[in-house]
């Protein structure tokens, strides 16, 4: 069964940085879009970046300059590098890919995947 790991989150200072990591697992043939999305308490799940099969990123305007995300096909993983971070920043981050895999029924083609959430706490 194809699973989204997640891993990285933590407590951080005001400035200080995280990176988030995230590795797909089971029968993969391929991945598309990989991306980090992010909940804070009493708000909705808002994209913070994406990055594309071709290694094309694209980032939400609250994030541009700070964060960075990126790709290793060869491991199946996201990662998604978090600088200066502000305590507007804290929320659940979450992972998402688009993944051709295999599963109880054999070839899934193509469906959405989610990561469990890992938390992110920006605290002096």
């Amino acid at each position: 069964q194809v699973q989204l790991v997640e891993s990285g989150g933590g407590l951080v200072r005001p400035g200080g940085s995280l990176r988030l990591s995230c590795a797909a697992s089971g029968i993969i043939f391929s991945i598309e879009t990989m991306a980090w999305f992010r909940q804070a308490p009493g708000k909705q799940r808002e994209m913070v970046a994406e990055i594309t099969a071709d290694n094309r990123a694209y980032y939400e305007d609250f994030v541009k300059g700070r964060f960075t995300i990126s790709r290793d096909n060869a491991k199946n993983t996201t990662y998604l590098q978090m600088n200066t971070l502000k305590p507007d920043d804290t929320a659940v981050y979450y992972c998402y890919a688009e993944i051709h895999g295999s599963g109880t029924y054999g070839d899934q083609g193509f469906q959405d995947y989610w990561g469990q959430g890992t938390q992110v706490t920006v605290s002096s």
